[in-house]
């Protein structure tokens, strides 16, 4: 074999290797500092999100970026608020999908241990299930929520009523399926009595990225509680 064939080999490697190395470098400081995609396991966040959507989270929020009222937000178990899934085997192109996303930092793989609803209350907000039509009450400002579910018999925004103030460092969330979501009003039992301590945030959903039919920004609706400010 001619040595210049070897040693041309030989570079051709090296090289692969240096190529192979940073792509994961930056696929690790992308995941862990910049983005990262999770998928839907349950109905809570329907319509806005459907069960098996992937979508991408902002982890610049909220260490850097502010959360706003609205945010749909991905946290970690605050404690006992998650049920054991039954995983489905995934289809073939399901799991290819997830091995590519995994190698290049953005595999969903950890999912099931999180959970995603929309950020209602910041800390010291005064949240208050329901005023006279059925709606939230924000800091004594009726919020107007086009994004809810609710139920054929219940038009309002909770079917509990509830009246909290959200403690420092915590968040009050719910889910948009407001009437199939087991959100902080069904967690008041738990550590936190049903509030999301900021260091369990993991990041704001900005995007829906699978599958293709259902590609999406995730809109925070913040105008309609500017009047909560």
């Amino acid at each position: 074999m001619p040595k210049t064939f070897v040693k041309g080999l030989l570079g051709f490697l090296k090289d692969l290797v240096i190529i192979v190395a940073a792509a994961l470098l930056i696929s690790f400081v992308v995941k862990t500092f910049l983005f990262r995609s999770f998928f839907i396991p349950s109905a809570s966040m329907e319509n806005t999100l459907i069960v098996d959507d992937r979508i991408i989270v902002n982890e610049l929020v909220p260490d850097v970026f502010p959360l706003q009222h609205g945010d749909v937000v991905v946290f970690s178990d605050p404690g006992g608020w998650l049920p054991n899934y039954d995983s489905p085997e995934p289809d073939l192109v399901t799991a290819a999908l997830d091995l590519i996303a995994t190698v290049v930092g953005f595999g969903g793989s950890d999912s099931q241990d999180h959970l995603v609803k929309r950020l209602i209350g910041l800390p010291g907000d005064r949240v208050v299930c329901c005023d006279a039509k059925g709606l939230l009450q924000v800091n004594g400002k009726s919020v107007n929520e086009p994004y809810i579910v609710t139920s054929p018999h219940h038009e309002a925004s909770s079917g509990m009523k509830f009246d909290v103030t959200v403690p420092a460092d915590s968040l009050w969330v719910m889910g948009d399926n407001r009437y199939d979501s087991a959100d902080s009003r069904y967690n008041q039992d738990k550590p936190g009595n049903g509030f999301v301590p900021l260091d369990k945030v993991v990041g704001r959903a900005v995007l829906v990225s699978w599958p293709i039919s259902h590609w999406a920004w995730l809109d925070n609706h913040a105008g309609n509680f500017a009047n909560a400010e």
